[in-house]
């Protein structure tokens, strides 16, 4: 690894992944030659309106659901604006009251305080000391104003899976909307959104493997939202913008092969994580794993080192590996992660955390490496 021309170790998958080859191979020819308007009825438009419904088509199979009910967006965080948005304004004759969790993405957390300055309340629920929401914490929060209760899949920054089953099944007793932000679990564990239960379900492609700029929106048949994107007709009428055909038609071909190779890649990721734990443990004293042990994405290992900061430890790996800190160093101050915070990590572990996210391309090489490049580095600014 002492090579500098060699690119480093990419162990930040949760923050995006490369481009799947199949999905650069299905993107090129509507890059090189059809780029037909898909509301056009001539030839042209035929070809790329057959492409965006096969897509269509690819994402509804991965879910289990029908072609329909799937709106291309522009990502993740369009997809969770559009869900939430759509279902306060179309339901605050009903109510005014959502729930949500204090971990969720800022591309929920933040509609949700422009949903407080309009009207709307908001409960944002604790987490125990595994970033777990409880489900009996859900149904008190519920009140005869509830209207929509939105948690995430599973957690960007530790990985812990949610208890959507159940939370859906007190959410459909009592006739309210559920929607979750699944961006980090799609094409890592299963997202069958029958089998979840919920209503809304959000994709972001350049997590699983397609390009950035596109997404997508499960909308259970029958529920309505209020129009987030004003325009023409597109997308039945749900979301107005010519289709942004060669994303579309990535996300799709992303999809497909996340539902053919699913149990390769859940056990894949799952081997390079584990190696990556299991080696660092063997070399090194004083780390803490964040996140649930079990009920946790295959692919996610959030480490906090004991008496070190976070920031310094990237500087000092960055040449050779790529991950994310888990806290921020701001004017000489480190700045914690609320996820931490909210899963009350003791500051002085908190401050030295990492996030290491493995992907389908992470080789045991790479991890072999990777466990020297941490160790040593960990050992070194120990040693100061």
């Amino acid at each position: 690894m002492s090579d500098n021309t060699q690119k480093p170790i990419y162990l930040d998958y949760n923050a995006t992944t490369p481009h799947d080859p199949e999905v650069i191979a299905a993107m090129r020819p509507y890059l090189e030659e059809h780029f037909g308007n898909p509301s056009s009825s001539h030839w042209y438009g035929v070809q790329t309106k057959n492409a965006v419904e096969n897509a269509r088509r690819q994402v509804a199979s991965l879910l289990n659901c029908q072609p329909d009910e799937i709106v291309f967006t522009s990502g993740g965080t369009e997809s969770n604006n559009y869900a939430i948005k759509g279902i306060a304004f179309a339901n605050q004759d009903k109510g005014n009251h959502i729930i949500t969790t204090q971990i969720e993405h800022p591309a929920v957390i933040e509609v949700c305080k422009f949903l407080e300055e309009h009207g709307f309340e908001v409960t944002y629920l604790l987490v125990d000391e595994f970033g777990l929401v409880s489900v009996f914490d859900v149904q008190k929060a519920i009140t005869h104003r509830t209207i929509l209760i939105t948690v995430m899949h599973a957690n960007n920054e530790v990985g812990t899976i949610q208890p959507i089953e159940e939370i859906s099944k007190l959410a459909k007793e009592r006739g309210i909307i559920i929607h979750t932000d699944a961006a980090q679990s799609v094409g890592k564990i299963p997202t069958d959104v029958n089998l979840l239960g919920v209503d809304l379900l959000s994709i972001a492609g350049h997590k699983l493997y397609a390009p950035k700029g596109i997404g997508a929106l499960y909308i259970r048949r029958g529920v309505q939202l209020a129009k987030f994107m004003h325009g023409a007709g597109h997308e039945r009428g749900k979301r107005a913008g010519t289709e942004n055909v060669l994303e579309i038609v990535g996300l799709g071909k992303a999809c497909e092969i996340a539902k053919r190779d699913l149990e390769k890649s859940m056990q894949q990721m799952r081997e390079r994580r584990d190696g990556l734990h299991n080696g660092l443990k063997e070399k090194l004293k004083d780390i803490k794993l964040n996140g649930h042990p079990e009920k946790r994405l295959p692919n996610t290992l959030s480490l906090s080192f004991g008496g070190l900061d976070s920031n310094m430890l990237i500087s000092e790996i960055k040449k050779y590996l790529a991950a994310s800190a888990g806290a921020a160093c701001h004017s000489g101050e480190v700045e914690i992660s609320y996820v931490l915070r909210a899963m009350n990590v003791p500051i002085e572990w908190a401050k030295g955390t990492l996030r290491f996210s493995t992907g389908k391309m992470t080789t045991e090489n790479e991890i072999s490496n990777a466990i020297n490049v941490i160790s040593d580095a960990v050992i070194r600014l120990r040693s100061k």
